[in-house]
């Protein structure tokens, strides 16, 4: 995976999904399983990671796209159309478009 850096010139997304307790492993599941299957192989992908809210009412997914041009084009795609609107079917998205800014890491030692 990338390393994070504010430096990076990457297109970065945090995007929030917010569902019911009994929706968020189903939304999980969807979300991994369409980008292993399509979105990781598209022209541009840089990196997803997922993470589950403690709480069940919520799924966060971190993207990186090499560019809002190859991000834009994958949300286009025909193919990929019903996979967004199970998403807008089950879960209330924000889409959050970020710079990375700081990035702290371990300490050595």
């Amino acid at each position: 995976m990338p390393r994070l850096s504010p430096d990076a010139a990457y297109y970065t997304l945090v995007n929030v999904f917010t569902v019911s307790p009994d929706d968020q492993e189903k939304l999980y599941r969807h979300l991994v399983d369409v980008t292993e299957r399509t979105i990781r192989h598209l022209p541009g992908f840089v990196s997803a990671t997922f993470h589950l809210g403690n709480n069940g009412r919520h799924v966060v997914n971190y993207a990186q796209w090499e560019s809002e041009e190859t991000f834009r084009s994958m949300h286009a795609l025909p193919e990929l159309q019903e996979h967004f609107a199970f998403c807008r079917g089950i879960a209330t998205p924000l889409s959050v478009p970020c710079a990375v800014a700081q990035v702290f890491e371990e300490a050595a030692g």
